[in-house]
Protein backbone atom coordinates (compact mmCIF):
# COMPACT_ATOMS: atom_id res chain seq x y z
CA UNK A 1 0.00 0.00 0.00
CA UNK A 2 1.06 3.15 -0.79
CA UNK A 3 1.20 6.15 1.79
CA UNK A 4 0.34 9.86 0.71
CA UNK A 5 2.25 11.92 0.53
CA UNK A 6 2.30 14.76 3.16
CA UNK A 7 1.37 18.12 2.29
CA UNK A 8 4.05 20.82 3.36
CA UNK A 9 3.04 22.73 6.05
CA UNK A 10 3.18 27.25 5.61
CA UNK A 11 2.19 30.28 7.28
CA UNK A 12 2.35 33.56 5.55
CA UNK A 13 3.39 35.83 8.23
CA UNK A 14 2.73 39.76 7.95
CA UNK A 15 1.73 42.29 10.49
CA UNK A 16 -1.96 43.04 10.41
CA UNK A 17 -3.12 39.56 8.74
CA UNK A 18 -5.52 41.69 6.73
CA UNK A 19 -4.20 41.66 3.32
CA UNK A 20 -0.64 40.28 1.59
CA UNK A 21 -0.74 37.57 3.99
CA UNK A 22 -4.06 36.81 3.25
CA UNK A 23 -3.62 36.75 -0.84
CA UNK A 24 -0.78 34.35 -0.36
CA UNK A 25 -2.98 32.30 1.77
CA UNK A 26 -5.99 32.38 -0.56
CA UNK A 27 -3.33 31.75 -3.39
CA UNK A 28 -1.90 28.71 -1.89
CA UNK A 29 -5.16 26.81 -1.55
CA UNK A 30 -6.26 27.73 -4.67
CA UNK A 31 -3.10 26.81 -6.47
CA UNK A 32 -1.22 24.64 -4.86
CA UNK A 33 -3.53 22.83 -2.41
CA UNK A 34 -2.15 19.39 -3.61
CA UNK A 35 1.17 20.18 -2.42
CA UNK A 36 0.29 22.76 0.84
CA UNK A 37 -1.58 22.54 3.59
CA UNK A 38 -1.52 27.26 3.75
CA UNK A 39 -1.87 29.19 6.78
CA UNK A 40 -1.88 33.40 7.54
CA UNK A 41 -2.10 35.49 10.32
CA UNK A 42 -0.40 38.26 11.70
CA UNK A 43 1.85 39.47 14.52
CA UNK A 44 -1.01 42.45 14.89
CA UNK A 45 -3.96 40.79 13.49
CA UNK A 46 -6.93 43.95 12.47
CA UNK A 47 -9.06 41.76 9.71
CA UNK A 48 -9.62 40.97 6.64
CA UNK A 49 -9.68 43.80 4.24
CA UNK A 50 -12.49 44.13 2.38
CA UNK A 51 -10.40 45.37 -1.02
CA UNK A 52 -9.05 42.14 -0.76
CA UNK A 53 -11.50 39.82 -0.77
CA UNK A 54 -13.10 42.00 -3.76
CA UNK A 55 -9.44 42.09 -5.83
CA UNK A 56 -9.34 38.26 -5.03
CA UNK A 57 -12.96 37.24 -6.21
CA UNK A 58 -12.17 38.79 -9.79
CA UNK A 59 -9.33 36.48 -10.17
CA UNK A 60 -11.31 33.90 -9.48
CA UNK A 61 -10.35 33.19 -5.23
CA UNK A 62 -12.76 33.55 -2.81
CA UNK A 63 -11.43 33.97 0.49
CA UNK A 64 -14.78 35.65 1.88
CA UNK A 65 -14.82 32.82 4.81
CA UNK A 66 -10.93 33.06 5.90
CA UNK A 67 -10.11 34.66 9.14
CA UNK A 68 -7.72 36.97 10.67
CA UNK A 69 -5.55 35.47 13.33
CA UNK A 70 -2.82 36.27 15.66
CA UNK A 71 0.36 33.89 14.91
CA UNK A 72 -0.14 32.79 18.30
CA UNK A 73 -3.52 31.39 17.49
CA UNK A 74 -1.47 28.70 15.41
CA UNK A 75 1.31 27.34 18.13
CA UNK A 76 0.11 24.18 17.72
CA UNK A 77 0.86 23.72 13.76
CA UNK A 78 4.55 22.30 12.96
CA UNK A 79 5.27 24.92 10.10
CA UNK A 80 7.69 23.83 6.96
CA UNK A 81 8.08 27.37 6.46
CA UNK A 82 6.98 30.06 7.76
CA UNK A 83 7.08 33.37 5.11
CA UNK A 84 7.44 36.97 6.27
CA UNK A 85 5.59 39.10 3.85
CA UNK A 86 6.59 42.50 5.04
CA UNK A 87 9.52 43.87 7.37
CA UNK A 88 7.76 43.98 10.02
CA UNK A 89 6.85 40.39 10.63
CA UNK A 90 10.49 39.48 9.52
CA UNK A 91 11.73 41.83 12.54
CA UNK A 92 9.02 40.65 14.84
CA UNK A 93 8.56 37.37 13.72
CA UNK A 94 8.16 34.89 16.95
CA UNK A 95 10.22 31.89 17.84
CA UNK A 96 8.68 28.26 15.84
CA UNK A 97 10.02 25.03 17.42
CA UNK A 98 10.81 22.49 15.34
CA UNK A 99 11.89 22.59 11.82
CA UNK A 100 10.44 25.95 10.38
CA UNK A 101 12.42 27.37 8.21
CA UNK A 102 11.87 31.19 7.94
CA UNK A 103 11.93 32.58 4.57
CA UNK A 104 11.63 36.72 3.74
CA UNK A 105 9.59 37.74 0.54
CA UNK A 106 8.27 41.22 0.92
CA UNK A 107 5.34 42.52 -0.73
CA UNK A 108 4.03 46.21 -1.22
CA UNK A 109 1.00 46.65 1.01
CA UNK A 110 -1.71 48.14 -0.49
CA UNK A 111 -3.50 48.64 2.88
CA UNK A 112 -1.67 52.33 2.88
CA UNK A 113 -2.07 53.29 -0.73
CA UNK A 114 -4.57 56.48 -1.10
CA UNK A 115 -6.12 58.39 -3.85
CA UNK A 116 -8.91 57.32 -5.84
CA UNK A 117 -11.42 54.03 -5.04
CA UNK A 118 -9.99 53.12 -8.81
CA UNK A 119 -6.09 53.94 -7.79
CA UNK A 120 -6.25 51.82 -4.73
CA UNK A 121 -7.77 49.21 -6.22
CA UNK A 122 -5.50 49.32 -9.29
CA UNK A 123 -2.90 48.70 -5.92
CA UNK A 124 -4.35 45.97 -4.64
CA UNK A 125 -4.80 44.13 -8.08
CA UNK A 126 -1.16 44.73 -8.39
CA UNK A 127 -0.12 43.07 -4.82
CA UNK A 128 -2.32 40.54 -5.76
CA UNK A 129 -0.93 39.50 -8.92
CA UNK A 130 2.75 39.82 -7.52
CA UNK A 131 1.51 37.25 -5.04
CA UNK A 132 0.23 35.01 -7.01
CA UNK A 133 3.26 35.15 -9.24
CA UNK A 134 5.29 34.22 -6.53
CA UNK A 135 2.90 31.18 -5.04
CA UNK A 136 3.23 29.94 -8.33
CA UNK A 137 6.87 29.16 -7.89
CA UNK A 138 6.03 26.82 -4.66
CA UNK A 139 6.97 24.80 -3.37
CA UNK A 140 10.28 24.71 -5.07
CA UNK A 141 10.72 28.62 -3.94
CA UNK A 142 10.95 27.96 -0.62
CA UNK A 143 14.21 25.69 -0.62
CA UNK A 144 16.40 28.85 -2.57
Amino acid sequence: MCEAKKKIQVLFLCTGNSCRSQMAEGWARHLKGDVIDAYSAGIRPIGVNFRVIRVMFEAGVDISMQESQHVDELSGIDFDYVVTLCDNAREHCPVFPGKAKIIHRPFYDPYFVSGSEEEIMAVFRKTRDDIRAFIETLPEDLTT
